[in-house]
């Protein structure tokens, strides 16, 4: 069985990404970072943080704790 995998924040900044990551990581969710920004310039485009579909309640509760 295939497990999706959904987006659950998105920045410009990869410091905050890598922040969060390491945040689900250590309270034991899995987590994945796609980078769309442009690669000649990064000003343009996002970069996604995704966890599974299992996961994404609490990744938001931990994400929205984090942001205060």
């Amino acid at each position: 069985m295939k497990t999706k995998w959904n987006k659950v924040f998105s920045s410009t900044d990869y410091f905050k990404i890598q922040i969060l990551k390491g945040l689900l990581i250590k309270n034991y969710i899995p987590a994945i970072v796609m980078n769309k920004q442009d690669s000649s310039y990064n000003l343009f485009g996002d970069i996604e943080l995704y966890v599974k579909n299992k996961d994404i309640v609490t990744a938001k509760k931990l994400i929205r704790i984090q942001e205060e």
